[in-house]
């Protein structure tokens, strides 16, 4: 028996009665991306320890690690891999909004795009990043819904012209009652899906430079929605808020980490 038409209009029926007192309105939905990326923001600096378990169709699982460093003020990020032996000294520094990617074996660096795969997972620069959704996305409603146990705002994000995004559109699940990301999709400009995001546990911590809590995934599920086997959970360990050397956001920096 196919059960999908009366699965669709018990949906149907829950979702008609659903109260709508939570719509928001473009500035609803403007002041909620603005809380989701200060969430996430810190006032100074932020590093953290990040595994990387890879899935991909037809080859053993790998897995990886990683140092992640931020300095939000400045707009900075650096990747540095230290495990397994054949990626350590691996690394992405992003520079007045440019991304660079460089590989020990050779010695050299090398422009990279928003949408690189980060050391060949199905992670992007964003994945690692703090977020900046209220400054490169226009929003739009497309109502509440249920997602699991949680009560959802989904709303639909459209790139701002002349910003360089890996996704032109996203479409975000967003946790009324924590205003936490829960679910993330993300669109080619042709319209189809590339990767599904899933955000199952957020932690938070205060930051003495910042006056309040962080907020921060402690797991990401990546799921590639082109190559239908391969996956990626990005786990977060630690985070630490301290501020960094001063001129670790630099080529020389990660190259001397790297011999």
């Amino acid at each position: 028996m196919n059960f999908q038409p009366l699965l669709s209009a018990a949906l149907a029926v829950v979702f008609l009665a659903a109260p709508t007192a939570l719509a928001l309105d473009a500035e609803g939905m403007k002041k909620l991306l603005e809380v989701i990326d200060d969430r996430q923001r810190n006032g100074g600096d932020y590093k953290s320890l990040a595994y990387l378990e890879q899935k991909e169709k037809d080859k053993a699982d790998t897995v990886r690690e990683a140092l992640v460093y931020r300095r939000d003020a400045d707009d900075k990020l650096m990747l540095l891999f230290t495990k397994p032996k054949g990626e350590a000294g691996k690394g992405y520094l992003r520079l007045d909004k440019n991304l660079w990617g460089y590989d020990p074996n050779v010695g050299k660096w090398e422009r990279r795009t928003e949408r690189e795969r980060i050391a060949g997972t199905d992670s992007r620069r964003a994945d690692f990043d703090e977020s900046r959704l209220a400054e490169e996305y226009t929003p739009s409603y497309e109502g509440e819904e249920a997602l699991g146990k949680f009560k959802v705002h989904k709303l639909s994000l459209q790139a701002k012209p002349g910003i360089d995004v890996a996704y032109p559109v996203i479409k975000l699940w967003v946790d009324t009652a924590t205003s936490n990301v829960l679910k993330r999709q993300e669109f080619a400009l042709s319209g189809r899906l590339m990767r599904t995001l899933y955000y199952p546990k957020w932690q938070k911590l205060f930051s003495e430079s910042k006056g309040a809590e962080v907020w921060y995934p402690q797991e990401i599920r990546i799921y590639d929605e082109v190559e239908k086997a391969n996956s990626t959970v990005i786990l977060i360990k630690s985070v630490d808020l301290r501020p960094l050397e001063a001129n670790i956001f630099t080529k020389a920096w990660l190259e001397s980490k790297s011999r």
